[in-house]
């Protein structure tokens, strides 16, 4: 990989990567691909989820009980499997976004601050 290329890509830590798949969820039922575009248009072309990392984080969110997964037909016409929010997923979520924000504030405070 050429290193310029991804210069300016933002990598998502796992933790991030799933908050912002339960985040999307809350929104609705939604597909893989759609998750991902989801991502990207709400992040304003800035995030974009490779699916070697948006499927491996789906099946673990699965695993721990906050997705659910059904397979239906999509838009399409295609079979798809779609994913849903559970009650135990909008728990975690709440507490991701918890956790997010005393992260972006205690970064802020410095690099915004003065040294001690």
């Amino acid at each position: 990989m050429a290193a310029g290329k991804y210069q300016n890509r933002i990598e998502l830590l796992q933790g991030t990567l799933d908050m912002l798949i339960l985040q999307t969820l809350c929104w609705g039922t939604q597909h893989g691909y759609g998750i991902a575009q989801a991502i990207r248009a709400g992040s304003r072309e800035t995030l974009h989820v490779e699916t070697g990392s948006l499927y491996p984080a789906l099946h673990r969110l699965e695993k721990q009980g906050w997705i659910l997964s059904e397979w239906k037909t999509s838009e399409n016409k295609q079979r798809a499997k779609y994913y849903k929010l559970t009650p135990s997923g909008r728990k975690q979520l709440a507490g991701e976004v918890s956790r997010w924000n005393q992260l972006t504030t205690a970064i802020s405070g410095l690099l915004g601050g003065e040294p001690a």
